[in-house]
């Protein structure tokens, strides 16, 4: 077990890659504080068919089970850990991560505490690692992303990979949780590396 991370949830499309990425990320951190958005708990509920609202909002239901070391934490409550650059943790990951929020980022629009936290990694050199999910892509789109980058964060686009030859949807989906462990220095043993 490591230190702690800051997990965002937006509306993209892709609510398995936040799924699979949180389940496993929660067996190497002491602490994941989780910030859901609105949009983000209709996709889930929709896309991984969970029974999830904003009314019964919680790990259990987002996930289907409680996942350990998870806490849920409101994206307007400035009033909490994330917000700080105070607060010593590993970096931040969005996953996946809308290209509203990801131009917000860019802009340095801090209007609620996904974009604070994402805000305070920068400024703090922390690890920022943004996994938008958008197709085609504007060029307003491609500039936030240069902006980011310039910034200091790293764009991991979901784009699952098929060389090893996934037999299913979970599978697939590991392919980009795996890049995305790789950049946080996690063992990534769950999908195999190339020629390894």
């Amino acid at each position: 077990m490591t230190g702690r991370l800051v997990v965002g949830i937006t509306g993209a499309s892709g609510a398995i890659y936040a799924d699979r990425f949180v389940r496993r990320a929660a067996n190497h951190y002491n602490r994941i504080h989780l910030i859901v958005t609105d949009q983000a708990v209709e996709v889930f509920s929709t896309e991984l068919c969970r029974d999830v609202s904003k009314a019964n909002l919680s790990v259990q239901s987002l996930f289907g089970q409680n996942v350990q070391n998870v806490e849920l934490v409101q994206q307007n409550q400035f009033f909490t850990p994330p917000a700080s650059g105070s607060y010593a943790c590993d970096g931040m990951v969005i996953v996946p991560c809308s290209m509203g929020t990801l131009g917000r980022i860019a802009n340095g629009i801090s209007n609620d505490l996904m974009t604070r936290a994402a805000d305070v990694a920068l400024k703090e050199s922390r690890k920022l690692i943004l996994v938008p999910r958008e197709s085609p892509l504007n060029l307003i789109m491609v500039r936030n992303m240069a902006a980011v980058i310039e910034a200091g964060a790293t764009l991991i686009p979901a784009m699952p990979a098929w060389y090893h030859r996934p037999s299913n949807l979970d599978e697939l989906a590991d392919t980009v949780v795996a890049r995305i462990f790789q950049h946080l220095d996690l063992p990534r043993e769950f999908a195999p590396e190339w020629m390894v």
